[in-house]
């Protein structure tokens, strides 16, 4: 290791220090920063050159007295401490301890970049994974190594949703929980506790990795915080073989970070401001979900994302979808009526759904009844905009069926407590109880043998 010490800073603005004179400097080193008074800050090279190089300053430059700074280059790059004991703690985007005990101490220390993995070596995500939360498990499912994100908006419950999820995941064929690698980014000090709490008061923190960085701290930390919070969920799924949930809240709050970050680098802006190579920065965390051939473990990715003005089509939601397979979106006219949690069956949609239900997952009729409660709630929703314009007393009884039908899918199957688990089994059956109130020739999706099995007689 080459370690380089310069006092030749020139320029700070905002998170960024720029340097001059520093041949031989890498991309993606790290730097240790000393002030006058001998205080530390950390950095790392995001631009190099022999002339200068402009370096991101984690804990941010204010009060920096340019004269009077060092910048030690350390010839290595950013990196985390890696042991079975980072289970149970809470720490920053660097990989320092916010819970007031003792760092991680180990010999095992990798780079928050993480390391390319092979296509080849890619396995398909396959297994259902139960969160408990019939509008996921029924119409959404979740499978081992998908990445499937939440699309919210500001003030909807998507952290107590995040949270319940954390709380109940689990392979139904397994004896096994997931171990949680928890990141939140520019969360409230509230919001922080709140998690903080619940994981605490269910029991599994001790199985809860959380990094947290508060929304006054210092915004370019967001940057490195999902990549250390990866980096932790790739050791412990590959080198631990656990079965690994990753959180992510908020992406939007990352992004943001990127867009103030870029912005003072002087790089040209693209939609609504963010930087053109938005798009490859989210691939590069989201696409490090996924399965390994020959490792038990593996890692699923729910990132949260809160659209801006319940805006869909917002940059951040949309470039999520391309990568991403699928989204549970939460609904702000659900929530207006006491819904929780509001998920949108419309506009949700996971699509390795099919590779992680059936015979030898759940139940071998989950993709009919899927299919069947979709169809049924789609022309419920028709029945419902045409209730709005000629009123609810005009519609046939055919109609006035599927009226009823969806009140009561709302307020039975979307409607759950907050602790309220429910297995894939209870799910489907309450699916059924629903599909009652139709006449056999309606329910045109089912087979003759599920009907027979589960509506014995003609209601």
């Amino acid at each position: 290791m080459s370690i380089k010490e310069y006092r030749t800073a020139i320029e700070a603005r905002g998170g960024l220090l720029v340097v001059r004179d520093t041949p031989g400097v890498a991309f993606g080193d790290r730097v240790r920063i000393e002030n006058h008074a001998g205080q530390i800050r950390n950095g790392q090279v995001i631009r190099a050159a022999d002339e200068e190089v402009l370096i991101l300053v984690f804990e941010g430059t204010d009060d920096l007295d340019l004269e009077n700074t060092w910048v030690r280059f350390l010839d290595e790059p950013v990196e985390i401490a890696l042991s079975p004991e980072i289970l149970g703690r809470e720490l920053n985007g660097l990989g320092e301890p916010r819970d007031g005990r003792p760092p991680v101490l180990s010999g095992l220390r990798r780079p928050v970049g993480g390391s390319a993995i092979n296509p080849a070596a890619r396995t398909y995500p396959r297994e259902f994974i139960q969160t408990g939360v019939s509008t996921i498990d029924g119409l959404n499912s979740l499978v081992r190594g998908q990445k499937l994100p939440i699309f919210s908006g500001s003030g909807l419950p998507h952290n107590r949703l995040a949270a319940q999820i954390v709380r109940q995941a689990r392979l139904v064929d397994e004896n096994s929980s997931f171990s949680i690698v928890f990141a939140a980014m520019g969360v409230s000090y509230a919001d922080a506790k709140f998690f903080r709490d619940e994981f605490a008061n269910s029991g599994v923190l001790r199985n809860v990795v959380m990094f947290v960085n508060l929304a006054d701290d210092p915004p370019v930390e967001r940057l490195t915080l999902p990549r250390a919070a990866l980096t932790a969920a790739e050791y412990l799924a590959y080198d631990l073989d656990h079965h690994v949930l990753v959180v992510l809240t908020d992406m939007t709050n990352y992004a943001e970070a990127l867009r103030e970050v870029a912005t003072a680098k002087g790089d040209v802006p693209a939609r609504k401001g963010y930087p053109g190579y938005l798009y490859s920065d989210l691939a590069e965390l989201y696409e490090r979900c996924g399965r390994i051939h020959d490792r038990r473990g593996s890692i699923t990715m729910m990132p949260v994302v809160s659209m801006p003005s319940d805006d869909i089509t917002h940059p951040i939601p949309d470039l999520t979808g391309y990568i991403t397979e699928g989204q549970i979106v939460l609904s702000r006219e659900l929530h207006n009526r006491g819904i929780y949690p509001p998920v949108h069956i419309s506009p949700s949609l996971s699509r390795l759904m099919k590779d992680g239900i059936g015979k030898d997952d759940t139940r071998e009729d989950h993709p009919r009844v899927a299919a069947q409660l979709y169809s049924l709630y789609a022309r419920a929703q028709e029945t419902r905009n045409l209730a709005s314009i000629i009123g609810a007393d005009e519609l046939s009884e055919r109609d006035q069926r599927f009226l009823k039908f969806a009140d009561a899918f709302d307020a039975q199957f979307v409607t759950q407590g907050e602790h309220e688990e429910r297995s894939i089994i209870d799910t489907l059956d309450l699916a059924w109880r629903l599909m009652a109130r139709f006449p056999r020739e309606q329910l045109t999706r089912l087979h003759e043998t599920d009907l027979a099995r589960h509506l014995p007689h003609d209601d």
